[in-house]
């Protein structure tokens, strides 16, 4: 569904209001390793003022889906373990985060399972990478979109719906390959406490 020209305005102001409280998640963020400058280039934000029809999320992180034509989605994580984890926008297509990485990407890409495992591999690796929000949110479009790269690379939570997230996205692709973090593990986590020369290796060994 194309998004209203009132649609568009609605999530650009949503995000850059929510944005404006991103300090209020600066234990999270520092959690992951990430800072508030990390946190900047992909304009997360808290909702500590909420606009109308946000008020569900509030004191969620915000998480926009930007691309060059502005934000087409903003979707919500509990700070803390306020249930469900996730919360989206109804009557918003969902889409891949991090387009802006097929603009950098050459032979190769990453996908990974998650926003925040996305923006890790953005500002703590030099590998390109877009995030899926699940495996069920995959739409077969998606594999034309990267059937043009020699390499696609899965980069699979270490348990075992990370490896049915895997499988699920390399049948639909057939130049997919799976990398599949430690036990335990996801990109964030290991990034955190291997380095990021834990991820290069892996990804040299595959491409």
């Amino acid at each position: 569904m194309r998004l209203s020209t009132s649609q568009k305005e609605f999530l650009i102001r949503a995000a850059q209001q929510y944005a404006r409280s991103v300090d209020k998640a600066s234990f999270y963020l520092e959690e992951r390793g990430l800072s508030q400058e990390d946190a900047s280039l992909f304009r997360l934000g808290v909702v500590a003022e909420p606009l109308p029809s946000h008020e569900q999320f509030v004191n969620r992180l915000s998480i926009p889906y930007l691309t060059r034509s502005g934000v087409v989605d903003i979707r919500f994580r509990s700070l803390d373990a306020t249930e469900p984890k996730y919360m989206g926008m109804s009557g918003v297509e969902t889409t891949l985060f991090n387009v802006e990485a097929f603009f950098k990407a050459k032979n190769y890409i990453c996908i990974c399972e998650g926003e925040m495992d996305t923006i890790t591999m953005s500002v703590k690796t030099q590998h390109p990478a877009v995030g899926a929000p699940g495996a069920a949110s995959w739409k077969p479009h998606y594999s034309r979109i990267l059937e043009d790269f020699d390499t696609v690379l899965i980069l699979a939570d270490g348990d075992e719906a990370g490896l049915e997230f895997g499988k699920r996205i390399q049948r639909s692709i057939p130049n997919g390959r799976i990398i599949q973090m430690p036990e335990g593990e996801d990109v964030n986590s290991v990034v955190l406490k291997k380095g990021s020369e834990y991820i290069d290796e892996r990804i040299k060994s595959a491409i």
